[in-house]
This record gives C-alpha cells, structure tokens and sequence, in this order.
C-alpha cells in the first residue's frame, strides 16, 4: 500500500521503490532511538516526505541541471588546468567559485567536501548523511553544475 502510494506521489515504480527503501532506513533508525507510539503514521509521513523531498529537487534539478556537461569538464571546474598563468584570473575564479559554495545548503556543502575533498564514496556520503546514493548523485551534480556556470561567467 505505501508503496502505490509512492507511485502515485512521484510517478515512477524504480524511484518510489527507492524512497520505499529509504523509509524504511530512516523508520528502522528511528525505532533504534526512541519508541513510537504510532508506527503506522510515522511510516507513512516518514515516506511523505522523503517523497515530497525528491519532488522537490527534481523541480530544483529541472531548473538548474545541465544534463549532458561532459564529465571532463566538470572535474576541471574544481581542478582547474594547472597551465593557468594569470593569477588574477584564477584568484577572481577561486572568490568566485567560494562565494558561490557558501551559498549551498549544509548537505549540499557536506556532500561537495566529502566528495571533493576527501575523496569519499557517494555510498560512504549516503550513509553518513542517512540519505540515498541517488541523492549524493544529484546534489553533487547539481554543486557542479554551480561551479561550471560560475568559471564560464568569468571566462566571458
């Protein structure tokens, strides 16, 4: 039953099978912390908003996602070509790629050091931040994308 009423909320069976899944993550956690009077209700708005979580940001990815950006490009937004010689350019690049980071959401921040910087796994990150590895994808795609538009802005 929850799960059709997945489908329902996000249309596809693959996705509500995976927001099943996560429901059940976060549920099982849960019960681990603290008892819960109401198990049924809880399941429920527990799979509620993780689906209205997703619909959420497939609206935001919609908007903002540029599908087909080569891979190539977007690793060389956040390790820029070493052959750079003009240190203006590249420091206005660097404040520019800074100030745009800062204006992400804690997760998305999280997810972009984790990834980036310390070289951690989508699964490690997913599980750390008790999200699916789907999500680590698209937020960190979406971060991507924000640092792309920010280097082609100052390359015009």
């Amino acid at each position: 039953m929850l799960l059709r009423t997945l489908q329902r909320m996000v249309r596809s069976h693959t996705t509500a099978e995976d927001l099943l899944q996560e429901t059940y993550l976060r549920v099982t956690r849960a019960l681990a912390e603290r008892a819960i009077d109401h198990l049924e209700p809880f399941v429920f708005q527990t799979a509620r908003n993780l689906a209205l979580d997703h619909l959420r940001a497939r609206r935001v990815h919609a908007r903002t996602i540029i599908d087909d950006a080569p891979i190539s490009d977007i690793h060389n937004v956040i390790a820029p070509d070493a052959a750079l010689e003009d240190a203006t350019h590249a420091n206005r690049l660097l404040e520019s790629l800074t100030a745009s980071l800062e204006t992400l959401s804690p997760r998305q921040q999280k997810i972009f050091t984790l990834s980036r910087l310390h070289g951690v796994s989508y699964l490690q990150i997913a599980e750390q931040l008790g999200v699916s590895t789907s999500t680590v994808q698209k937020e960190l795609k979406l971060v991507m994308t924000l640092c792309m538009t920010v280097a082609a802005r100052l390359d015009h």
